[in-house]
This record gives C-alpha cells, structure tokens and sequence, in this order.
C-alpha cells in the first residue's frame, strides 16, 4: 500500500513539476491592434521575475526601439496587461512588446530604463529576448 501511494505521488509531483515548467515559460502573447485610445494591451504576459511590460517602436530589422510604454508585471501569469502609451503610435507601426526587468535600477516600482542601459533591462531567455512584435491599427 505504501509503495502505491509513494509512486502515484512522485507521479503526481513529476507531473505538476513538467507542467510548470513548460506552461510557465516566460512569453508575451498579443495580437494587432487599434491605438488610438492610447494603450496597447497584452493577452497574456509569463514573466519569469517581477518586471515590467515594455512597449518599443521596432521595425522591419526586429530591433528594440525608443520606449513608447510600459506597464508594471509581477512573477508568473499576468493576463489583460495594459501599457499607456506616452508618444503618439500611428497605425501601420510595428511595435515590440518586451518584458524587462526590475533589477539594477535606484528604485523599486519605477521604471528607469532607457535605450541601451542596464537599469530595469530587457530579460532573456537562452539569450533571447521574451518579446513579441504586433502591428499598431
């Protein structure tokens, strides 16, 4: 009896412990949408630390832009995550949805990054970067 139980235990651990790790790895999901209300929203946001949702103008290269938002994350699920944008998006805009860091700033719940700093800095994953790239209608 005990040895039953032991094993459907470990299974059941076994089991919750793969789960985590494939259905918490740390991603942005978020489709097209219209900005003209000011705000671009994620989905679904895993993020493998507290952090931030950082919106970047990008372009055809993929690469991260001037800082156009952002919107405060916790660790793990955050859902219907919503950035208010501080410059004004035209559609047809690519913008990069990105989650940075908390780490290395001044302060706590302030987002200090810049372009190219390492204050509360883009975070990645096996050296890439947990983003995904939606254009603005």
């Amino acid at each position: 009896m005990k040895v039953v139980w032991l094993s459907l235990a470990l299974c059941g651990l076994s089991s919750t412990a793969h789960a985590a790790a494939h259905g918490m790895a740390p991603m942005v999901e978020a489709v097209d949408q219209p900005v003209a209300e000011g705000v671009v929203t994620a989905e679904k946001i895993v993020a493998p630390e507290t952090g931030w949702l950082v919106v970047h103008r990008t372009g055809a290269e993929m690469k991260p832009g001037p800082v156009v938002g952002h919107a405060p994350l916790r660790k793990g699920e955050n859902l219907d995550v919503a950035a208010i944008l501080t410059e004004a998006v035209a559609p047809g805009e690519m913008l990069m949805l990105m989650v940075h860091s908390e780490a290395g700033g001044m302060q706590t719940g302030i987002f200090e990054y810049t372009l190219g700093a390492t204050e509360d800095g883009p975070i990645r994953i096996d050296d890439k970067l947990v983003m995904t790239v939606i254009t603005a209608q």
